[in-house]
């Protein structure tokens, strides 16, 4: 069965459609297994708290390597695991965002570092499918705008448009793995492509 995992700028309306897919597998007989990053084991919950608390000043090196314990914590406590056992896994971000996130918004290290660096983390766990639903940046504002932000989220305009650059860049060159969702849409049409691709996922041999 596969491993999916969305990815996007804040506002891009990932962790929705996480939900819509994870409804429709439901729907259809396949019970996949979600989890949000960084997160989904006793570890990883508490990075988390660590990394959002917009109180704490987090160095971006220190960033990027509380981000990928807790990748790795998760890689090998849950998501190996399920996958061996026949199980769907979908992800609401992996380590593209790492990628996206650390690498472009605050400028650490080189892309191909990276890349190696994270496939290392996840001892070569590499997603199936990444879904990477593009929207524009005055979108992601205006979405944003009325919620709570935490710590990544108050990384500003140019924060934002290096981290896009780079998931731009991820997507031209990982063509045959990130898969480019229009964002713009209403929720039910972006549901609907994302199942179309999803459901031959599954019906895939092996």
């Amino acid at each position: 069965m596969p491993f999916i995992t969305f990815e996007g700028i804040d506002g891009s309306g990932k962790s929705t459609q996480v939900e819509l897919l994870r409804r429709r597998m439901a729907a259809e007989g396949h019970e996949p297994v979600v989890f949000r990053e960084p997160g989904g084991t006793i570890l990883s919950e508490r990075v988390r708290a660590v990394l959002l608390d917009h109180t704490l000043s987090v160095d971006p090196m220190a960033e990027l390597l509380l981000f990928s314990a807790a990748r790795c914590q998760l890689s090998a406590e849950r998501i190996r695991p399920l996958l061996k056992a026949g199980r769907v896994v979908i992800c609401d971000r992996f380590y593209d965002s790492t990628v996206a996130y650390q690498g472009g918004g605050r400028g650490l290290g080189e892309f191909e570092w990276l890349t190696d660096f994270n496939r290392r983390v996840t001892g070569g766990l590499v997603p199936d499918r990444t879904y990477y639903i593009r929207v524009s940046p005055e979108t992601s504002q205006r979405r944003r705008a009325d919620r709570e932000v935490d710590r990544l989220e108050a990384g500003g305009d140019a924060f934002f448009s290096r981290v896009q650059e780079t998931y731009e860049r991820i997507a031209r060159e990982m063509p045959e793995r990130f898969m480019v969702i229009d964002g713009e849409r209403r929720p039910e049409a972006i549901a609907e492509e994302i199942w179309d691709d999803a459901e031959a996922l599954i019906q895939e041999p092996g």
